[in-house]
């Protein structure tokens, strides 16, 4: 029976020495920290930049990626307003249906609609892209190590090849992807699209925003679980301290007649 048990546990111990390795080799390329404004306990999402990322989104991303999980009415957390979700929702058509004829319709989109899909199913996502499956950006900063500067480095890492590395046809050269070549072509450019607060439109400003609003997309409720946490933490250290010196002032007759 003992063992077993050591067995079991020397397995055990074994199992993760080996799960860490592998993560460490999946991992070990370092992307560059980026400043983030909803990094650390206190961090809130800057609003204006997820505006920002939102539209580079729609304008370059959404043609190859879709956001299954979210609905145009999610995008009131950016403070978008109910005339504004509304008019935005409805530049799409979506497929509703049955009717009463018992036949599909094409409709203007509601805000309780979710993104549409750039396409139908994946079988034609995969055809019109050579066979690979542009990823759902819903929870794309949640699913990465090291989500948002992993996505951020990726956007920027685009270069020139060395002369000395082939890239074969169809593929990208990236500095931030493992074995550097990618299938996805370099998606931003500088001033690729024309920001409507009027910011810069550089590469790197792009980068960060579309980042910002795929980061608050994955976790929109992040402020209020931080503000949740605080408050808990908060409350507990108000309770430890004055369950402490209640404890004292009960304790304090009963240590003087010892």
């Amino acid at each position: 029976m003992c063992k077993n048990i050591t067995f079991k546990i020397y397995f055990f111990v074994i199992f993760l020495c080996l799960g860490k390795t592998c993560l460490a080799a999946s991992t070990d390329i370092e992307y560059p920290s980026q400043d983030w404004s909803f990094s650390g306990i206190f961090g809130t999402f800057d609003k204006a930049s997820a505006q920002r990322g939102f539209q580079v989104y729609r304008e370059v991303c959404s043609g190859c990626h879709g956001m299954k999980l979210l609905s145009y009415r999610h995008l009131s957390g950016l403070g978008y307003n109910n005339e504004e979700l509304k008019a935005l929702s409805a530049q799409f058509e979506i497929t509703d249906g049955p009717n009463d004829d018992g036949e599909s319709f094409v409709r203007p989109g509601r805000p309780s609609d979710t993104f549409v899909s750039p396409y139908p199913n994946e079988q034609a996502a995969r055809a019109a892209n050579g066979g690979a499956y542009p990823p759902d950006l819903s929870l794309i900063v949640k699913a990465r190590a090291d989500g948002a500067n992993y996505l951020h480095a990726l956007l920027s890492g685009y270069k020139e090849a060395p002369k000395d590395f082939n890239v074969p046809e169809g593929m990208y050269y990236n500095t931030y992807y493992p074995g550097k070549l990618i299938g996805m072509p370099q998606p931003i450019y500088e001033d690729g699209v024309e920001y409507a607060d009027g910011t810069k439109a550089s590469e790197l400003q792009m980068s960060k925003d579309v980042t910002t609003f795929l980061a608050w997309a994955s976790e929109p409720e992040m402020e209020n679980r931080k503000r949740l946490g605080v408050t808990v933490i908060s409350f507990l250290i108000v309770f430890s301290i004055l369950a402490y010196f209640s404890m004292k002032q009960i304790w304090a007759p009963i240590k003087k007649k010892v």
